[in-house]
């Protein structure tokens, strides 16, 4: 369990790949663990993600508000009128209590 205050480590695609590129050569993960000084936990989460892609199929997608650069302005202009609906929605919420 993480503790108060821990930092994580961020590793790049790149760095992945490589690590990766070793293990499917058949070096162990306590070898590559020791190596790169990194959990032998991570290393197999890293190699059962590359080994199996359709269970994670959003690998290196943004997530959140930074895919909002595609949308059309009908898409704007949509979520501005659920918007609307909702907030009216809330305030007869309100005004019943």
């Amino acid at each position: 369990m993480a503790s108060k205050g821990q930092k994580y480590n961020k590793y790049t695609k790149e760095f992945k790949n490589m690590v990766i590129s070793e293990k499917t050569q058949g070096i162990s993960y306590s070898y590559l663990s020791k190596k790169y000084n990194i959990s032998v936990g991570t290393l197999m989460t890293w190699y059962h993600k590359y080994n199996r892609p359709d269970l994670y199929p959003n690998q290196g997608q943004k997530k959140g508000p930074k895919n909002d650069k595609n949308l059309t302005k009908e898409d704007w202009k949509e979520r501005y009128e659920i918007l609307k609906k909702y907030q009216a929605f809330l305030k007869a919420q309100r005004e019943r209590k």
